[in-house]
């Protein structure tokens, strides 16, 4: 008995703590069903005019279709960096790794709105401001360091007497890339392409510095509308972005499950 109440104040205090973060986020999700114009508690009734209002104006339909064209060749691009950076770090007999390993993963630390400042100047001068050009190298080196860090980490446990197996039986280096090393490392892969992709369609700050009338993707679209005209159509958006977020998230749940059970049964042999 003296061993369960500490278990119970531990559960309690972690539930606290978790309704205390994720409270404010719920709070969102009924104002997307006011029947009224405004954001106010209570509800003025319920209805679903402010999602049919997203999902059939222009300007919100044109959101999510840039920010769709900027977020999928964005995490294909940081999904080929990455891993080519992972799998080459991991394999390399170089001195001053850390030093390469915390240059790669500096977007991740280095705050937004630095790293756009910099981009912006970088990129000027190349003619890629105001483009979707631009927009997608921008979001692919801010979600590079994601794929890098996860293909990383499922590369500590790889077993390397497989490439070398593969080699000794006359595979090319490309041939043992995708028929050996890709398929064990997919969890990495896809955990950190999923990383990458929510990144790129989360990001406002770089979207502001970078992106012209014609870039305006879902995150710019919102922080325009919460400062020159806050409606419910807002909220309607942040619960599809929040019902997104978690997709996401049951899905690298799913997939790290998936490694562990995986890792389980070649352990077991």
């Amino acid at each position: 008995m003296r061993r369960l109440w500490p278990r119970l104040l531990l559960l309690a205090y972690a539930a606290l703590v978790l309704a205390f973060l994720v409270a404010p986020i719920l709070a969102i999700v009924p104002l997307s069903f006011n029947a009224g114009s405004f954001l106010t508690y209570p509800l003025d009734g319920l209805s679903l005019r402010w999602y049919a209002e997203v999902l059939t104006t222009e300007r919100w339909l044109r959101a999510l279709g840039n920010s769709l064209i900027i977020a999928v060749p964005a995490t294909a691009l940081a999904l080929v960096l990455g891993t080519f950076a992972a799998v080459g770090l991991a394999q390399a007999r170089i001195r001053g790794k850390a030093v390469i390993t915390g240059l790669l993963i500096s977007p991740m630390i280095v705050p937004t709105i630095i790293a756009a400042v910099g981009m912006y100047f970088f990129f000027a001068p190349l003619g890629l401001v105001n483009s979707f050009p631009g927009l997608i190298l921008a979001h692919a080196a801010l979600g590079a360091p994601f794929v890098f860090v996860t293909v990383s980490a499922t590369l500590a446990t790889f077993d390397t007497s497989l490439v070398r197996a593969a080699a000794s039986l006359g595979a090319p280096p490309m041939v043992v890339f995708f028929r050996v090393v890709m398929p064990l490392i997919a969890p990495g892969l896809i955990a950190g392409g999923l990383f990458a992709f929510a990144t790129s369609f989360d990001e406002v700050i770089v979207v502001l510095f970078l992106g012209g009338p014609g870039e305006r993707t879902l995150p710019r679209e919102i922080f325009d509308g919460i400062r020159e005209h806050v409606t419910p159509a807002i909220t309607a958006v942040a619960t599809i972005l929040i019902i997104l977020a978690t997709a996401l998230l049951a899905a690298m749940e799913a997939l790290r499950r998936r490694s562990e059970r995986l890792a389980t049964r070649r352990d077991g042999r």
